[in-house]
């Protein structure tokens, strides 16, 4: 599928009536076992991406880093991808070149949050520091005007409710962002109870499409997330944790243990990941390509 007709497919699962989902990516493997589960669109997630380098979700990769594992997410998979862009890794002409770059490479959307830089991550701590409501409308404002495609997305993200305050100030900064020409909005909460993206979502009466992380509320029925309007869920960071834990098990036991075979039945075939990578393809295309005989003029 070409960069445009991701670009449209994004922004037609935004605008469409039903909800969807979008899993979680920090490489090239996650990003192919999401395409082939079925998901219709990537998260490429900052917190995941980050840990998967080995560093903090606390902006200490830097954005070319997380670019790169981007780009190599586009090249994995066949669907959509939005970018979680943080805060845009600086000012509004940092946020602006992040974006343009993102879509270079094939990004369909850019995610960017209402926090200061350096950021920490949503579930680290309690001094969160929004930036001005002015500044980051600027922001969005500069990464709309700097699309090449129409059909690229600039998603909104607040973190007010994170921030401690209240449904109202997430409004009001909702729908600044509005006002400031972004394409989407996600409303973030780390509550362990949907409450307040419910009292958000019944004030905002769909405004702009709204998507959710659901985290630490994610024991909520998926049918109530569709009867609130919302339009895109995101599995932010299921991947990444399900690889952390099997590979710390795993670890842990072959050393414990000096050798393989307690485990070795809980490990995925070689023969099935050699198949989601094609190696198959490539053995055709070997017949095909290696030794061709030269075509006559």
């Amino acid at each position: 599928m070409s960069a445009h007709a991701r670009n449209a497919r994004l922004r037609a699962l935004l605008d469409a009536p039903e909800l969807f989902f979008l899993m979680e990516a920090h490489d090239g493997l996650s990003a192919r076992i999401a395409d082939a589960a079925g998901f219709p669109a990537i998260w490429a997630s900052g917190l995941s991406i980050s840990t998967a380098l080995g560093v903090r979700d606390s902006s200490e990769a830097s954005w070319s880093q997380i670019l790169d594992v981007v780009a190599r997410i586009v090249d994995a998979s066949g669907v959509p991808v939005m970018v979680d862009g943080d805060t845009g890794h600086g000012d509004f002409n940092s946020a602006r070149r992040f974006t343009r770059q993102a879509e270079r490479i094939g990004a369909s959307a850019v995610c960017l949050e209402d926090k200061v830089f350096p950021k920490m991550n949503s579930f680290v701590g309690d001094g969160h520091q929004l930036a001005p409501v002015g500044e980051f409308c600027g922001k969005l404002r500069a990464c709309v005007d700097a699309r090449a495609d129409e059909d690229f997305r600039v998603v909104a993200r607040t973190e007010t409710l994170i921030a401690g305050g209240t449904v109202g100030e997430a409004l009001d900064r909702a729908h600044a962002y509005a006002d400031a020409g972004a394409h989407a909005l996600f409303i973030h909460s780390r509550r362990k109870t949907v409450e307040q993206i419910a009292d958000f979502t019944r004030a905002w009466q769909g405004r702009l499409p709204l998507v959710i992380a659901p985290t630490t509320y994610a024991d909520t029925p998926t049918d109530d997330f569709r009867a609130m309007g919302i339009k895109g869920v995101i599995w932010a960071n299921q991947n990444m944790r399900a690889a952390f834990a099997a590979m710390s098990t795993v670890s842990r036991d072959i050393l414990a243990t000096e050798g393989v075979t307690r485990i070795e039945g809980a490990l995925a075939p070689l023969s099935e990941v050699f198949g989601l990578l094609g190696y198959d393809d490539l053995a055709e295309d070997e017949r095909r390509y290696a030794d061709a005989e030269p075509r006559t003029r």
